[in-house]
């Protein structure tokens, strides 16, 4: 797909959920907010696939900007865009020490890696009491002025970002990473630094996924460590495989698929992950590049 294709597909799935709080109760308002996050998730964890890793930490940075507007909200009472804003500066810092000690292997071991430092974080929630222990932390709401527009503001903020990092993906920079993952000796041969620019990708994924982990802080108003283990790694996978990982606009139409999937299964009580499950196996068995790949076919 063009770049233009990439973005009219991302903002007419951005158009239909917003119809779906202009429209909706406000259930559907929440579940919207869910798929956009979701959707940015996904996104950045396609983006680490721009330089050939897998980011299974993407949930520990998530897990990071949560908590870092759960203090704030708590026990500093910062103005509300400071809060995004240190929530994101914080999981792109601990980003930059993490890429830089652990982008020196690959493949599994990276992912291996990830996976370790995403349960090694939720466990130290755990034992931290300013941070409420496993009880997590409550209260955090937004500000009032944007409490009854939260909704519209976490969406298109989302979609902001997913539209960001696409920017981003098609410009000079991403065509670094694309050649970095191709083959990274060949990009090293014309004096580019390869572990720095590695770094530097990963940065900007973790940095996005500290910020929308602030918005769900503030969406759901609760945290707590067990929101942030590595099974939010593995749906966010899971958003980027039923999508499809080659085009953009996959995590995004995976994210939006699976939630409203999720949100559905509720319903079905001991059922839930049977039919949550069942999606995934579909999709991987029938459709190995996803909902966008069977849409090339066509």
């Amino acid at each position: 797909m063009t770049k233009r294709k990439d973005l009219a597909g991302i903002l007419l799935i951005a158009a239909a959920l917003l119809c779906g709080i202009a429209f909706g109760g406000s259930y559907a308002g929440n579940l919207v907010v869910w798929m956009s996050i979701a959707a940015v998730l996904a996104t950045s964890l396609r983006f680490v696939l721009l330089i050939g890793e897998l980011n299974f930490a993407t949930a520990a940075f998530f897990g990071l900007g949560a908590y870092c507007t759960g203090y704030i909200a708590n026990y500093l009472e910062l103005p509300f865009l400071l809060t995004l804003l240190f929530s994101a500066a914080l999981a792109l810092a601990a980003s930059v020490v993490f890429g830089f000690i652990t982008l020196r292997v690959k493949g599994p071991y990276f992912l291996l890696i990830g996976f370790a430092f995403t349960e090694a974080m939720r466990i130290l929630y755990t034992r931290i009491d300013v941070l409420g222990g496993n009880s997590g932390l409550v209260g955090i709401f937004p500000p009032q002025w944007l409490d009854a527009h939260y909704q519209y503001f976490a969406t298109v903020l989302c979609f902001a970002l997913v539209l960001a990092l696409l920017r981003i993906e098609h410009s000079n920079l991403g065509r670094v990473f694309v050649a970095i993952r191709d083959n990274e000796h060949v990009v090293r041969s014309v004096g580019i630094p390869v572990f720095a620019v590695k770094v530097l990708c990963f940065a900007i994924a973790s940095a996005v996924a500290g910020l929308v982990g602030s918005l769900h802080a503030y969406a759901n108003n609760v945290i707590s460590p067990l929101d942030f283990g590595f099974m939010l790694s593995t749906f966010a996978l899971a958003y980027l495989k039923v999508g499809g990982e080659d085009s953009p606009i996959g995590p995004v139409l995976g994210a939006t698929l699976l939630v409203g999937i999720a949100s559905y299964a509720q319903s079905l009580g001991g059922s839930e992950h049977i039919l949550y499950g069942l999606a995934i196996v579909v999709s991987v068995l029938f459709m190995p590049k996803g909902l966008m790949g069977l849409g090339r076919k066509s």
